[in-house]
Formats: structure tokens, sequence, C-alpha cells
């Protein structure tokens, strides 16, 4: 990647602690202004980040999850009026720095398509008011309401909250005798450690379950114009709370179906209104027809990025931040081979041995394993992508090979409870 940032040329909203390691391998030494939520400082520890990465010049504690006062952070920070590029890194900062942006003059998804995109129901009006398939779906507002709602699909229906992410919350319903014990995990979920404490405002969304193979689509788009596409095979955990286990990009799918969900993820970022970022959008197949489950305005998470860069041999976080400059980079209209990730989950107990890392290692066509917990560490149930436990990332001529390296290679990994 090739950007050229001077002191404080971008602005990067939530402490994604990833995102800000590979920015401070790619990125000129305070060139990067940290904004976050002051109790998410103390709580992941901003100082010592910081101090950590140089690319870092300096961190804003700033109230923006619940809504950016715009004015009052320039009047206190006129120095970011200066920003080249403004970047979220979670799923909480996309409406904070659509509107930045928007009143910086600088490329964005614009205010009204950051707000579609982070409201699961905003989403489903958007896509219904453009003829998109949707499932059936009500906002409700105690179980009972969502019981009724399930009896007109033999008891069964997913419920999920408006303003989450990370599948948090995200509950497949299949008996409505559930509904009442199961609500609280979606009305008031568990926070992600990006969260600020003060709460994140969100309604329940019952909806009819869908059945058929789970896809993403991820675009590039400058201006309302797609410059790059691609659709990733999406694997789920089974039962009550659809984690995702795995993705590989690209799609083994034939390239008609491909287009065909290009085209509904196009004209759905039409129909918001989305101006210039990455746009990331989820669809399950069901009986033949794309039918839309969710979508983010901004870059996608669970290592989709890296399976880009790896099966298209590109820069593809570059090319998004160069896009967010105003530039229009030409990244390559087919993969050169496959890349997949399997994660890592670990049954709930206390962490007592992790074995087979080297083996997993050394299996062909692997290319990373990585492990988010250690021994000693209490393990919870597999209820959102925040309690996996790590992930192996692995290269293929071919979707299927790439896939199969994975699920090998995570299958050599054992980490023991007691």
């Amino acid at each position: 990647m090739h950007l050229d940032l001077g002191p404080d040329e971008m602005i990067f909203f939530g402490s994604s602690v990833g995102m800000l390691r590979w920015l401070d391998e790619q990125l000129p030494p305070s060139s990067v202004v940290l904004v976050e939520e002051p109790d998410v400082i103390r709580r992941r520890g901003g100082d010592r980040l910081v101090a950590g990465l140089p690319v870092i010049s300096r961190a804003l504690a700033v109230q923006y999850q619940t809504g950016l006062d715009v004015d009052a952070l320039l009047a206190r920070e006129p120095g970011l009026a200066d920003a080249r590029l403004v970047v979220p890194g979670t799923e909480y900062a996309v409406t904070a720095v659509a509107r930045l942006a928007d009143r910086l003059g600088l490329p964005g998804a614009g205010p009204q398509a950051a707000e579609v995109f982070t409201d699961k129901h905003r989403i489903r009006r958007t896509a219904a008011a453009a003829g998109l398939a949707n499932p059936a779906y009500a906002l409700v507002t105690d179980p009972r309401e969502a019981a009724v709602f399930a009896d007109r699909f033999g008891g069964r229906c997913v419920l999920k909250p408006t303003r989450r992410a990370g599948s948090l919350g995200v509950q497949l319903i299949t008996d409505r005798e559930q509904i009442g014990p199961a609500w609280a995990a979606t009305a008031a979920p568990e926070e992600s450690p990006e969260a600020t404490d003060r709460g994140m405002p969100s309604q329940v969304l019952v909806e009819q379950t869908l059945v058929g193979p789970e896809y993403s689509v991820e675009l590039l788009v400058a201006d309302g114009e797609v410059r790059f596409a691609n659709v990733t095979d999406k694997r789920v955990l089974p039962g009550r709370c659809p984690v995702e286990t795995g993705h590989t990009v690209p799609s083994a799918l034939p390239l008609a179906q491909q287009a065909e969900l290009v085209t509904v993820s196009t004209r759905l970022a039409a129909a918001a209104g989305f101006r210039t970022g990455v746009l990331h959008s989820e669809w399950i197949v069901a009986d033949g027809t794309p039918t839309l489950v969710e979508c983010a305005a901004r870059l996608p998470g669970d290592m989709i990025t890296a399976l880009l860069a790896a099966a298209y041999e590109c820069g593809f976080i570059g090319a998004y931040l160069d896009l967010l400059r105003g530039g229009r980079p030409a990244l390559p209209a087919r993969p050169s081979g496959a890349a997949a990730v399997e994660f890592l989950l670990a049954p709930p107990g206390t962490v007592t041995a992790i074995d087979g890392v080297r083996d997993a290692l050394r299996a062909p066509g692997v290319l990373s394993v990585e492990l988010d917990v250690r021994v000693g560490d209490t393990v919870g149930e597999v209820v959102s992508s925040t309690r996996r436990s790590g992930h192996v990332l692995t290269w293929g001529a071919d979707p299927a090979e790439a896939t199969r390296t994975a699920r090998h290679a995570a299958g050599l990994v054992r980490i023991s409870v007691g």
C-alpha cells in the first residue's frame, strides 16, 4: 500500500487492535489520530495501545457511539479539519465516521446510508422498498408479540437485536416456548469489548427463519460505482446461535449465481444511497432466491479481508483506504486462487492444554494459525463471534481445496478444557 500520509492525516474511530496493528506496519509514524469512547479507552488500556503503536499520534476520548456531536468535536480539536480520510474501525463507529467525513467533505458512506446499515430494521425496510427479497419480519416489544409472529411459521423464528454486530443476540428459535427464556439474550445482549458502557439503544426484530446456503458479498464502491465485487462462502454453527465458523474466498458457486448475488447487493447499495467505501452484505439462497440477511457499511470481520488479499493477491485494505482518500484503485477482476478460514471452537470450561498447533502449521497450504485463548482461560458457550478460540488461515488452488485444508488443519488443534 502506498498512502502518502503526514501527521494526523487519518482519523480512525474505534480501537480495533488488529486493524491498528496493520496500519502500524503500513503507514508512517504519527499519521493516525485514534478516536475512542472514554470508558473503552480505560477498559482496553488505551494508553498502552498508543505507546505500543507508533502509527498513532494521539488518542482522543470522545463519546460517539450513541451520537457524535461533530460541531463540538471540531471546536475542541480544530486540527481534525485537516485530515485526509476518516475510517471506522468497528460497527459502532460507522455513523459517527459518516457524519464527520460528510462535514469535512471527505469520501464516505454518507450519513443516510450509515444510518440504514447500522439498523437491521431500516435495512429490511430499504430492501423491501427496492424490491429485494426479505424474510417476513416485524419489530416486537415483548415475548408475546414474538410468539404471535412465530405462530405464523410453525413456532419457528429468528430473534435479533437491531443494533449489534458479530452475531450478538441473534437466536434461531425452533419452538415458541423458547421465546420467553431466550428473550433477554436478544433484548439486552452481552456487549462486545468495543461497545461503550452507556449501552447501545436497540430494539428486537423477529424474522421468518430462512433455510439455505449462506453467502456474503463484498463491494468496493466509489461515488456509487462498484469497483470490485466478491462472493464469499459462509459456514455457520448449527443450533440456536448461528455464529460463523468459517469462510472461503471466492465462493464455489457457478459464476452466474455469483453474478446474481452481486446484482442484488449492488441494488441494495443504490437503494440506501451508499456513496464510497466497503459494503459487506449477507444473503441466504432460499428456494433459489438470494434473500437478505443483513448488511454492514464497513470492512468485513472474521478474516475476510485477509482472505480477499490472499485469493486476489491484492492489497484490499489499502485499496479501501485509497478510496476513502478519493483514489480509484484497480483490483483484479478474478482471483488467482482461493483462501479459507476455519475458526477454533473450544468447548465451555477452563483451558487445561493446547496441542497440535505445530502440526497444523506444518500442514500443506496453511498460512497461519492464531489462538485467542491460553491455558487457564475460561471459555464460554459460543454464542457470538467474540467467544471463538482462534482460527486457521489456508490457501488452495480452488475453493474446495482451501476449505478442505482449513478444516483439516483446524482439526489438528486440540484445546482441552476441564
